[in-house]
């Protein structure tokens, strides 16, 4: 016999008072909290008529605010339905089924574009992809199909039919896989208009207790769905989610669930649309007594949605679920139908039929609205596209769009080639930023997009890490580091190694001549330098590192875009001034074609054959990948069979996800950069390690930072160095916001670099410091506590000019001598990967 499904605790009613309350500030369009929201969500009588009154009236403003005031839309699309296996077993779902029950595990490719070509012939314009979470990992059967056809999983044959579709029917997809990773989305969002996840309910109970709908499915736990939300905001796909409502959740766990959405489309301004959905039991579920959501809770939860979602954010209540009441719909707030098909029916809900468009029309004007069709992503998203829009997606999208954003309904739907531009890439924009910076200074301090593109600054305030009281003691930490340094980077060691991270005085000075004694005798007396040049080819980026002062959008002053011959041109005169390497890095910059990155080291490696090319971060390398749908090994190993030497470490920046959320807001995971990092390693590709610390950091990221360092080093030998990078506040966006400190202290630049040589020691080597962003007289008190390699000559360094370094772009071998003289030590020129090379220093 089944478990019985959970049924929703009891929950008191409010008072008359707390209703009178909550609406009266709900009219006023006041911000709602949580309790303010759950009591709105008893509603109902003439309670109910004012709550549907104050929504339909922010409604009503949200659609001003977009341009767009009077029209209520939808979309044509067929529902392709990939596959009905899934790994979860939600109780209430007939969508999914058993390997027995299907002639196929999925649909043939051949199946997918014949549905695509009706619904185009029939003048649908998305492909609204829905299948079942990762049912490979459930099911031999569907393993032994991809594997049989060559795909490694269901999302990269989910991948591969979403281009087939825009190829050959011209239908944009709109991809719904379920939980996703930050690398799977940005694996899939060139080949998408759009994706979405319902996130359902955030009553974690509902997924870990026995009998609960969700209980014995793993894609449903809440954190792992809000993971998911929050990666989508990150890597910047127009995402559609919403809730479920009827499935055992308590009124307080809707309004909470409504609130986390919230909280995401504020931060991220990701999410498109959320849909309201109500349950509707089913015959054969183990939740078939379970009564239907009532409409009028569907339209109390409708309203309190749309007075919760800022500006920008759709709400949508699917037309083929509420029975006659679409009017009450509409004046709860509604100004979305969602996906209508002509061709297809509702495969998770087969037994309610879709509205005819001109019945949906005509209810739709009854009601005072216009009805119009949109495209699978929403307007403001095709209008902002150089931000979230794949260059090779966008054309796409753009040859069914109407001026407004919406849809062009006389636009014939036919398959275009999914691809880059033709043509190559030309240099643009202030192309001299790498020389005039140091003239003529940066043309403003911020970004033309500041307000918007990092984020909800109010929001990222109380995210802000606190520094945890340690207890600490500075005699054993010392007594370790003279005896057993490396040892500060055991678990059992933490107390030790947070009191060396917070010393001072006397303990600090006596770890500073500990760490400078070990730097002898690991690697000597020599201060050693590389003669390069930095060539940053972009500085156009989307990604929205709340520390960066370089980025700019393409249309900022300051934008600039290097082409291959420039490039070239560059590491050729950087050769006849006696450079050994050229170190490239760039913004994520959404119009590099794919074959930029091995483009520009052949024309290096053509120009200067012994040029060392050091080039491209962990985020570049891992968004190239996803672009060109390959895995990060296989980018890897075609940049090292370009001439690729090795990569520089950055991206790092603390490697905690607690501070990293905080810092970007899309940048890689820190699991990621370890994996990238790990890759090129076992690839025979060295990197540098970097840790850029003193913003909203504590030392106890420092040490776990350090701890991931050394586990690395350990397992691949493949690190060069630990570069320390202090935090350059003055442009900083982070800062300039009021959310960073100004940086770090010169006794945490001296704790930090002597800390590295101390518990890295047997792991890394070598210790840089960053006269850029420490001074003279900064880098000669770092290179006398452990450090003995000072970076290199950089020829041009526009990232930390940008943020507002003080300390210039460019050094002479005899500057940098005079530099290591500081420090009353000698000087020689090194090789990138820390070899003698044949010129004097």
């Amino acid at each position: 016999m089944a478990d019985r499904v959970l049924i929703t605790p009891p929950e008191p009613k409010p008072t008359s008072s707390a209703m009178r309350r909550a609406l009266r500030r709900a009219s006023d369009g006041v911000a709602l909290d949580v309790t303010e929201a759950a009591v709105l969500l008893h509603a109902r009588g003439d309670d109910l008529e004012q709550l549907l009154a104050a929504a339909a009236k922010v409604r009503d403003a949200h659609l001003a605010d977009q341009g767009r005031s009077g029209i209520v839309t939808y979309s044509s699309s067929v529902f392709i339905p990939l596959t009905k296996l899934c790994r979860d077993r939600c109780h209430y779902c007939t969508f999914v089924t058993v390997p027995g029950k299907l002639h196929s595990m999925y649909l043939e490719r051949d199946e997918v574009l014949e549905i695509a070509r009706a619904g185009a012939a029939a003048g649908c314009k998305e492909a609204l992809f829905t299948l079942g979470d990762r049912p490979e990992e459930r099911w031999p059967q569907a393993r032994e199909w991809l594997d049989a056809r060559g795909y490694d999983s269901t999302l990269d044959y989910l991948r591969a039919c979403a281009i087939a579709v825009l190829e050959e029917t011209g239908l944009l997809p709109h991809l719904n896989p379920g939980v996703m990773s930050w690398e799977e989305q940005q694996r899939l969002k060139p080949v998408a208009a759009s994706m979405g996840m319902m996130l359902e309910t955030t009553a974690t109970r509902l997924w870990s207790e026995k009998g609960g709908p969700h209980y014995g499915s793993p894609d449903k736990e809440p954190a792992v769905r809000l993971r998911v939300l929050d990666d989508a905001g990150r890597v910047g796909v127009p995402f559609t989610t919403g809730i479920l409502l009827g499935i055992g959740e308590t009124l307080t766990e809707r309004a909470e669930s409504l609130h986390a959405i919230r909280q995401r489309a504020r931060q991220f301004r990701h999410i498109q649309e959320i849909i309201v959905q109500n349950f509707r039991a089913k015959p054969d579920t183990a939740m078939r007594d379970t009564p239907d959501a009532d409409l009028h809770d569907l339209a109390a939860t409708v309203a309190v949605g749309r007075l919760l979602m800022p500006p920008g954010v759709s709400v949508q209540a699917p037309p083929n679920l509420v029975g006659d009441e679409h009017a009450l719909l509409l004046r709860a707030g509604i100004d979305d139908w969602g996906g209508v098909s002509p061709v297809t029916p509702d495969h998770v809900n087969p037994e309610r039929p879709w509205p005819a468009v001109d019945e949906l029309r005509a209810l739709t004007a009854e009601a005072g609205f216009e009805l119009r069709e949109r495209l699978a992503v929403y307007p403001k998203y095709v209008k902002a596209a150089e931000k979230w829009l794949d260059i090779r997606i966008d054309p796409h999208i753009s040859a069914l769009a109407d001026a407004d954003g919406l849809a062009n309904e006389s636009a014939p739907v036919v398959g275009h080639r999914w691809q880059e531009p033709d043509g190559g890439l030309e240099t643009t924009g202030r192309a001299d930023l790498n020389t005039s910076i140091d003239t003529e200074g940066r043309t403003s301090d911020r970004r033309g997009d500041f307000d918007s593109v990092y984020g909800d600054w109010d929001i990222l305030k109380t995210q802000v890490p606190s520094a945890e009281r340690l207890d600490t003691d500075v005699r054993e930490g010392l007594r370790l580091a003279e005896n057993y340094p490396g040892a500060l980077l055991e678990p059992e060691h933490a107390s030790a190694a947070m009191a060396l991270l917070t010393a001072d005085g006397a303990a600090l000075e006596t770890m500073a001549k500990l760490a400078d004694d070990l730097r002898a005798d690991v690697v000597g007396d020599d201060i050693t330098y590389v003669v390069n040049r930095n060539i940053n080819f972009s500085n156009v980026c989307y990604v929205g590192c709340r520390f960066c002062a370089f980025a700019q959008r393409e249309r900022d002053a300051d934008a600039f875009r290097l082409s291959v011959e420039e490039v070239a041109a560059r590491a050729v005169e950087a050769a006849e001034a006696g450079a050994t390497e050229v170190c490239m890095q760039g913004g994520i910059d959404p119009k590099l074609p794919v074959s930029y990155y091995a483009d520009i080291v052949r024309a290096i490696k053509a120009a200067v054959p012994d040029m060392h090319v050091h080039a491209f971060s962990p985020m570049e390398i891992v968004s190239a990948a996803s672009k060109a749908g390959v895995s990060v090994e296989e980018w890897l190993t075609e940049l090292r069979d370009a001439g690729l030497g090795s990569i520089p470490g950055t991206a790092a920046e603390i490697l905690d996800d607690e501070v990293r959320w905080v810092l970007t807001k899309g940048k890689l995971p820190a699991q990621t950069w370890i994996d990238v990092v790990s890759t090129a390693h076992r690839l025979g590709i060295q990197s540098s390690s970097t840790m850029m610390y003193g913003h909203v950091d504590h030392p106890g990221h420092w040490l776990g930072h350090f701890r991931v360092l050394g586990r690395i080093a350990v397992e691949t030998g493949g690190f060069t160095e630990f570069v320390g990078l202090p935090f350059v506040h003055h442009n900083a966006p982070i800062y300039l916001a009021g959310v960073a400190r100004p940086g770090p202290t010169m006794r945490d630049n001296r704790a930090v670099h002597a800390f590295a040589r101390l518990a890295l020691n047997g792991r890394i080597d070598n210790v840089q410091c960053s006269w850029v962003k420490l001074g003279d007289e900064g880098t000669a008190q770092v290179l006398r506590g452990g450090a003995n390699d000072i970076g290199g000559t950089l020829m041009e360094e526009t990232i930390s000019r940008m943020a507002g370094s003080e300390h210039g772009s460019s050094r002479t071998t005899a500057e940098l001598d005079h530099l290591a003289s500081l420090a009353g030590r000698p000087s020689r020129q090194r090789t990138t990967t820390y070899g003698r090379t044949l010129v004097a220093g």
